[in-house]
């Protein structure tokens, strides 16, 4: 076992862990004031629901050995057995399972809550952890097991030996992605889709948007994300080496440009560069890397963080033109986020950064990369958008997914949780019945009387 890239990976979960808080702020800056504890809670108890499902079947359908045709993975690990006290990793580089365990969980839960932005302010609390436990089921979990669980790498032995088998984009069809850019963001993006069209459209939208509330919080959340992705990027190397230093440059350089190149657009199309566009931007570059981070240069890293600033800049006013109503941008940043990194594997991916790789189409690996990438890209997206429209709709109907217009008009804090983010004269207070008190009758002082001001005086006692 190896204690260093022990140490490294779960400093990594832990650093997942935290995107998840981290994206909380970001989505709740830009709702509205009395809608921006519904918006966190959706967030956090994501943490909550997808570990429980994680122990229970969530890790064994994802990481268990195959049980048909590299879909799903069997429920060997069903509330963690055999994870406790084995190894997963090659030879000379293994880490406890528990450890993995751990590290994947926190992929599931950031994953799930990416879609809560796109229904922000209009959803009802309950309604959403159900449709989150029925999505990490049938969705999340069954596409971690095509990406994620490659051949062999669970429960080793001592020289690195294991008869686990994995899913199929990863072993079969040889699709590359470091972190998730598939199974995390392109699955979120496409659910995010497919739930906003069941749901509806705000009401009032376009006509009427919601301001954001609180700009620095989003900032706030953008920052978090950023730190935390150190651990989601050069985490998944699963080693303390080359590797994850390679992906930790590739991350921060494609982050930046990728901000830069957002309110660039911004400064062009609006004549202002906007704090919003900033923090966007920077996540748009950190999702855009994230399947190419192990794979390609600096350069590509580079290119890659400019194409996702420029693109998903422009793709968050798609929602206008084809009218479905992505609150947060969800849709834009992620989706389409995911599917320019993802397909830009095939175009820098290079051998001598990850000899684990291959080469894209500038590197001489002509376009048979680039094809794989665009068979696993499109997968995961009508799967995930075709099985979210039907979960989505089965929660509407049975329970009710989205609140009263009257609640969405008033903000659903107090509706949803009775509880209220601020208390001033910008947010509506709680009604609180105080205990009666018996009334005391009160004399007024009595004014001692001023001079006169005509001939005749005035009464003495009589009140000023």
């Amino acid at each position: 076992m190896n204690s260093g890239d022990t140490a490294w990976v779960l400093a990594s979960a832990a650093l997942v862990m935290l995107m998840t808080p981290g994206l909380a702020f970001f989505y709740g800056g830009m709702v509205g004031n009395k809608s921006v504890l519904n918006m966190l809670m959706m967030n956090f108890t994501c943490l909550g629901v997808v570990a429980t499902l994680w122990l229970l079947y969530g890790y064994s359908e994802a990481f268990g050995s195959d049980v048909f045709h590299g879909l799903v993975g069997g429920m060997s690990h069903a509330l963690l057995r055999m994870t406790q006290g084995t190894t997963s990793g090659p030879a000379g580089h293994q880490i406890p399972t528990m450890a993995f365990v751990m590290f994947q969980l926190m992929f599931a839960v950031i994953t799930t809550a990416l879609i809560s932005g796109a229904i922000a302010g209009r959803t009802r609390f309950w309604a959403w952890l159900g449709f989150t436990v029925l999505w990490t089921t049938v969705v999340y979990f069954p596409v971690a097991h095509w990406v994620f669980s490659t051949n062999g790498f669970t429960n080793t032995d001592a020289s690195g030996n294991s008869a686990d088998i994995g899913g199929w984009i990863v072993n079969r069809l040889e699709a590359f992605d470091f972190a998730g850019g598939t199974a995390v963001h392109i699955n979120a993006g496409a659910a995010a889709l497919a739930v906003t069209l069941v749901i509806g459209k705000r009401h009032g939208w376009p006509r009427t948007i919601t301001r954001p509330h609180n700009v620095p919080f989003t900032l706030l959340g953008a920052s978090l994300l950023w730190f935390g992705w150190y651990g989601f990027n050069a985490g998944s190397a699963l080693t303390a080496g080359d590797l994850a230093a390679v992906a930790f440059t590739n991350t921060t350089i494609a982050t930046g440009a990728a901000s830069l190149a957002w309110i660039i657009v911004e400064q062009v199309r609006d004549g202002n560069p906007t704090t919003i566009g900033a923090s966007s931007g920077a996540v748009a570059g950190l999702v855009a890397i994230t399947p190419a981070c192990g794979f390609v240069g600096t350069l590509g890293a580079l290119v890659i963080g400019i194409a996702a600033g420029v693109f998903c800049a422009l793709a968050v006013s798609l929602k206008f033109t084809f009218g479905y109503d992505d609150s947060l941008d969800v849709v834009g940043v992620h989706l389409v986020g995911g599917l320019v990194g993802t397909l830009l594997i095939g175009v820098f991916a290079d051998a001598s950064v990850n000899p684990a790789g291959g080469n894209g189409l500038l590197y001489g690996g002509g376009v048979t990369q680039l094809l794989r990438q665009a068979v696993a890209a499109l997968a995961v997206m009508g799967y995930s958008f075709v099985a979210t429209l039907i979960l989505a709709w089965i929660v509407h109907k049975l329970f009710g997914f989205r609140v009263d217009h009257e609640v969405e008009a008033s903000g659903i804090d107090e509706s949803e949780h009775a509880e209220s983010a601020y208390d001033g004269p910008f947010s509506d207070s709680i009604p609180v019945t105080a205990p009666a008190r018996p009334r005391v009758p009160v004399t007024p002082p009595r004014r001692q009387p001023g001079p006169p001001t005509g001939p005749t005086p005035r009464p003495r006692g009589q009140y000023w």
